[in-house]
């Protein structure tokens, strides 16, 4: 993967991000097609342990969410924990890969000037080394972290090698730029059920006729599941072919 291709996945995901956070607060809920297709196969796919893990861990921090019905006051809103749980990681893993950027190649501060020197010089001097302190570009390390979309741009404008007070990106980083860019926008369009996925189901769901049963969708398609033995097909509405 090329630093192109990594600038352009870190901003998609800055484009994603409202989309994620409005999410957020509209958790899907009931079984069938009419989730997506992650949705559909998180409730097919019953007897894996790792979502059963995850139906668990959801329901109980639901519960720690909802306040009794007879206290007074606003009830808080329900939220997502999947999207709750993909927001978070992403917002680590990018957080994470500018601290490090900076602290390896980003240029300290310029110096003021002393005060030994021309009161003139020393005036430009103090004004260049504030320009410089309050560059846009210049990652802080400390105080209030950015936004998400924020730092997805700043990534990005790492990854694409556009100017700031630091050096350019050696190959190391620009690798793990690409990775982390790649596993950011992976894991948003899997949550927003925008990313193209096939799966076969476990032998916990097989066809009448016994055959394995595949699903696939997503990326704006219907989800369809098809038995890879005798051919049935089913979507939404039903039996579309046999």
């Amino acid at each position: 993967m090329n630093h192109t291709t990594a600038a352009a996945q870190l901003q998609q995901v800055a484009r994603l991000w409202p989309d994620l956070t409005d999410a957020l607060g509209t958790p899907t809920t009931g079984p069938g097609f009419g989730l997506g297709l992650r949705g559909y196969l998180a409730t097919l796919d019953q007897h894996d342990a790792e979502q059963a893990e995850y139906d668990r861990w959801q329901a109980a921090a639901l519960r720690a969410l909802e306040r009794s019905p007879d206290q007074l006051g606003t009830r808080p809103i329900p939220i997502s924990l999947r999207v709750h749980d993909t927001m978070r990681t992403v917002e680590a893993a990018l957080l994470e890969t500018c601290d490090q950027i900076a602290a390896a190649s980003q240029r300290a501060p310029m110096p003021p000037a002393p005060a030994s020197w021309p009161t003139k010089d020393r005036i430009r001097r103090n004004r260049l080394a504030a320009a410089d302190a309050r560059d846009p570009q210049r990652w802080h390390l400390t105080g209030v972290r950015p936004g998400v979309i924020w730092t997805a741009l700043w990534l990005s404008a790492r990854a694409d090698g556009a100017r700031w007070p630091g050096r350019p990106l050696d190959e190391g980083q620009q690798h793990h730029v690409a990775r982390v860019a790649a596993e950011a926008l992976r894991r948003i369009e899997a949550t927003l059920d925008l990313a193209e996925q096939r799966r076969e189901l476990t032998s916990a769901h097989p066809c009448q006729c016994g055959g394995t049963i595949e699903v696939y969708g997503g990326a704006g398609a219907q989800p369809v599941a098809r038995c890879k033995r005798c051919g049935a097909i089913w979507h939404e509405g039903g039996v579309v072919a046999a």
